[in-house]
C-alpha cells in the first residue's frame, strides 16, 4: 500500500491540472485513470484543435441549479491565466470566432503541458489502472493499492462513451453521500421525425441562424444532418432542451421587407428562387415547399408574403429526441453543488473529497468555457489541498 497526499481519479483536463496545482504546491499526488492514455477528450476537442478556453468566461455561460456555484473559482482563475500558461509552453494560438482561443497546431501540444507540469510538480500517472472499490476509514481514502487522505473525483461526465466515459463519478458520489442531479446530454445534435424528412434530406446545408429554446437564444450556425439539426447554434440550445420542447429558428430577421421588396423587383420570380438569394438553394427549395406558395411572386398577396416571413423568422420544429451521450460534447447535471464548497470544491460532509470538472454539476456552453470551467475548479482543489498540508 502506497501512501500519497492526495489521489486523483481521472488523467483528463480536470485532473491533469489538479494534480500540477497541488504537485507543484508540494503535495504528494497520484494520479489513477483506467484509459490506456491521459488526456484522451482533449485529443478530439476542436476539430484536433483544442478550444482550451473562451476570453468571454463568466458563470452567466454555465447551466447549474446554483448559478452562482461557478463564480468562485472561475473569477480566481481566469481564461489569461491559463492563456499566460500556454504562452509559456510557447504554444501559439488563435482567437476564431466569440472569444474561442484555439491551438494553432494540436490539441496534443495541450495535453503534453499538462503532462510536463504534473511532471514539474513529481506527480504519478498510473494509466491502464481499474478505480475498482473505494475505501474510506479513519480519514484515509483507498484506492487501487494506494492509500491518502485526499481523494479527487476528475472522471467527467457521460459524454462521448467511445471515449471512455463512465457514470463513475456520480457511483462514488452516492457512496459518500452526495446528491446527483439527473445527468443528460448537452451540447448535442437533435434528431427529426418523418414529417421533417424533407429537411433531414438536405443533409450538410449549414447557414446563420437564430436558434431559440424557451427564452434562450444563440446566433450562430445550424447544420440540417440526415437524422435532423446540428451545428454551433443547435448545440447551444440542446443544452436547455427538454423532452417535448420546440427549437424554433429565425433564418431571416427582416423576411417581410425582403419578399415584398423580392415582389416589386422581380414579380415573375418563385419564392425558391427567391429565398435562394438569401439562403443555401436546397434549403430554399424545401422552405418553399413548406411554406406553399407556388405562384410567381407578383399574383401573391401581401398578407400571404407576410405569412411566409412569419415562418422564416420562426421556423419551428420538435425533435424526437437527441442524439444522446454518444455524440454529446457534454454532460447537463451531475454532483450536485449543494454538498460541495465552491472555494474549495470539497465536499463539506466528506473531508478530504473533492470533486471537479464535468463531474460536478455546472456545465458551460459550446466555445472553450467547459475547459476553463474543468482548469478553475482544478487550482481551487488543488490549492486547497496544498494549503491543507502546510
Amino acid at each position: 500500500m502506497s501512501d500519497h497526499d492526495v489521489i486523483i481519479l481521472g488523467a483528463g483536463g480536470a485532473g491533469l491540472m489538479a494534480a500540477a496545482t497541488a504537485g507543484q504546491a508540494g503535495a504528494r499526488v497520484l494520479v489513477i485513470d483506467h484509459a490506456e492514455k491521459a488526456g484522451k477528450k482533449i485529443l478530439i476537442s476542436g476539430g484536433g484543435r483544442c478550444n482550451f478556453t473562451n476570453t468571454g468566461t463568466g458563470a452567466e455561460n454555465f447551466i447549474s441549479e446554483n448559478p452562482h456555484f461557478a463564480k468562485s473559482a472561475l473569477s480566481r482563475y481566469t481564461p489569461w491565466d491559463f492563456l499566460a500558461l500556454v504562452e509559456r509552453h510557447k504554444i501559439t494560438w488563435h482567437e476564431k470566432t466569440l472569444g474561442q482561443l484555439f491551438c494553432d497546431g494540436s490539441a496534443r501540444q495541450i495535453v503534453a503541458m499538462l503532462l510536463e507540469e504534473c511532471a514539474r510538480g513529481g506527480a504519478e500517472i498510473r494509466l491502464n489502472t481499474a478505480i475498482g472499490e473505494i475505501g474510506h476509514a479513519d480519514g484515509w481514502f483507498t484506492v487501487a493499492g494506494a492509500r491518502a487522505r485526499r481523494l479527487v473525483v476528475a472522471t467527467g461526465g457521460g459524454s462521448i462513451p467511445k471515449m471512455g466515459a463512465t457514470g463513475v463519478a456520480y457511483d462514488i458520489a452516492r457512496r459518500f453521500g452526495l446528491q446527483v442531479v439527473p445527468p443528460r446530454p448537452g451540447l448535442v445534435p437533435f434528431t427529426l421525425g418523418e414529417g421533417d424528412r424533407a429537411f433531414r434530406d438536405i443533409s450538410g446545408v449549414s447557414c446563420p441562424v437564430v436558434a431559440r429554446v424557451g427564452d434562450r437564444s444563440f446566433a450562430e450556425a445550424a447544420l440540417f444532418t440526415h437524422k435532423g439539426l446540428s451545428g454551433p447554434a443547435i448545440l447551444q440550445v440542446s443544452s436547455y432542451w427538454a423532452p417535448g420542447d420546440a427549437v424554433s429558428l429565425s433564418l431571416l430577421d427582416d423576411g417581410e421587407a425582403f419578399l415584398l421588396a423580392a415582389k416589386r423587383r422581380l414579380p415573375r420570380a418563385h419564392l425558391k428562387t427567391v429565398l435562394a438569394e438569401r439562403l443555401p438553394a436546397r434549403l430554399a427549395r424545401v422552405l418553399a415547399e413548406r411554406i406553399g406558395i407556388e405562384r410567381e411572386l407578383g399574383n401573391v398577396a401581401d398578407r400571404d408574403l407576410g405569412r411566409a416571413a412569419a415562418l422564416l423568422g420562426g421556423l419551428t420544429f420538435q425533435p424526437t429526441g437527441t442524439e444522446g451521450f454518444a455524440k454529446a460534447e457534454v454532460t447537463v447535471g451531475g454532483i450536485s453543488t449543494a454538498g460541495l464548497s465552491s472555494s474549495t470544491m470539497e465536499a463539506k460532509a466528506v473531508p478530504g473529497l473533492y470533486v471537479i470538472g464535468e463531474a460536478v454539476d455546472v456545465t458551460g456552453w459550446l466555445g472553450g468555457y467547459n475547459f476553463q470551467w474543468a482548469w478553475a475548479s482544478a487550482v481551487a482543489a488543488g490549492e486547497a489541498i496544498a494549503e491543507g498540508l502546510q
